[in-house]
């Protein structure tokens, strides 16, 4: 099923290399459009929340479409057979939720988007081609009861905790697949998730690193200034670190395995890096309370002036999560995994019987 089919004749492809997206007009250059659209690359479809207008890029990307590699691992974690009912969380340009209804038929498939005229266009293509899943308006985070049980349920946005509510929702056995991940940074990973025989639990482990748009009611933002109202160094004290940029993968958090470490060791923390020139500026925020930490690690340096302020002491956090990490074989995201079960979400490394050491 061809993904130009869903795609609108204005988009923004995301170069893999530059980390940035331009614009791809049809009405203007239709080759240059329908390479991007056979490209595997993401797609970004709506910025803004749809505040934005014209053919330059808006400020936050908040719908996409994904690349096909992506879309085909997810599907084959899926494993969707006939005769399955699927739920779909995040309808976006409703190319994912064609291809379900294609496979099992639309009367199979559910997918629900909580922008309504995301979900009024997704709604429109896909008719168009002759496809009429259930296509609902609405917070996914809540599933749709009214169409459950569910043999499968898959999400298309990025997730910072799996809903109860989609396990109550899956039939015993079922599957979850979702992109889901730490607030320590913008990188998810696929979790694939296995309903439990009574139906109480879903567990399952970390895959496949990927980087999609977060559910909105999940979104994270940080100002600096209600942290340092003050300016710097505010109230900050201050300490050394012989820990580097490198070392912590603060640049390269998608494919550094200390990186998902980190979040899962240091919840609820936001951590954030600028390289100029030789030096990374790297500062963690606490998103439970105005705890901050600051240090610039420095190429070539062995040691460096930590600053931190407030109730927790993130960097020391830091620090110690690194230890773990490194005393137990520096183990990377597939070894780490999740268990569901009404309200509390465990995360464990190499069996549900190994709960992490969480702060």
């Amino acid at each position: 099923m061809d993904r130009a089919w869903f795609l609108p004749d204005l988009m923004w492809p995301y170069d893999m290399d530059s980390r940035t997206s331009r614009a791809a007009d049809r009405s203007v250059d239709p080759a240059a459009w329908y390479g991007c659209a056979d490209a595997d690359v993401p797609i970004t479809v709506q910025w803004d929340d749809g505040d934005h207008h014209g053919a330059s890029p808006g400020r936050v990307p908040t719908s996409s479409v994904s690349m096909p590699s992506v879309v085909a691992s997810m599907l084959a974690d899926l494993d969707v057979r006939p005769g399955q009912k699927v739920l779909e969380i995040g309808t976006g340009s409703g190319w994912n939720a064609g291809l379900l209804a294609h496979r099992l038929g639309d009367d199979r498939v559910v997918t629900v988007e909580v922008d309504k005229a995301v979900a009024g266009a997704a709604r429109a293509r896909l008719n168009r081609h002759g496809l009429h899943p259930t296509v609902v308006t609405g917070d996914g985070l809540l599933g749709f009861a009214a169409g459950a049980p569910y043999d499968r349920i898959i999400a298309t946005v990025g997730l910072r905790r799996i809903p109860y509510s989609w396990v109550e929702q899956a039939v015993p056995g079922g599957l979850i697949v979702a992109p889901w991940g730490t607030a320590f940074g913008n990188t998810d990973h696929v979790v694939r998730l296995t309903v439990s025989e009574d139906g109480r639990a879903a567990s399952g482990r970390l895959s496949t690193p990927v980087e999609f748009m977060k559910v909105r009611s999940q979104r994270r933002q940080v100002h600096q200034a209600a942290y340092l109202p003050d300016g710097f160094p505010g109230n900050a004290t201050t300490g050394t670190t012989t820990l580097s940029a490198a070392g912590l993968g603060v640049e390269n958090r998608m494919h550094h395995p200390f990186s998902t470490a980190a979040g899962l060791l240091v919840p609820d923390c936001v951590l954030m890096a600028d390289r100029r020139g030789k030096s990374v500026s790297t500062w963690l925020y606490s998103l439970n309370d105005l705890s901050w930490a600051a240090t610039v690690l420095t190429d070539g340096t062995t040691e460096s002036t930590v600053y931190q302020s407030g109730p927790r002491r993130l960097w020391a956090e830091l620090a110690s999560a690194h230890r773990w990490w490194t005393e137990n074989e520096r183990p990377g995201p597939n070894r780490f995994g999740l268990t569901v079960t009404p309200g509390e979400e465990t995360i464990w490394m190499d069996t549900p019987g190994n709960p992490l050491p969480r702060r």
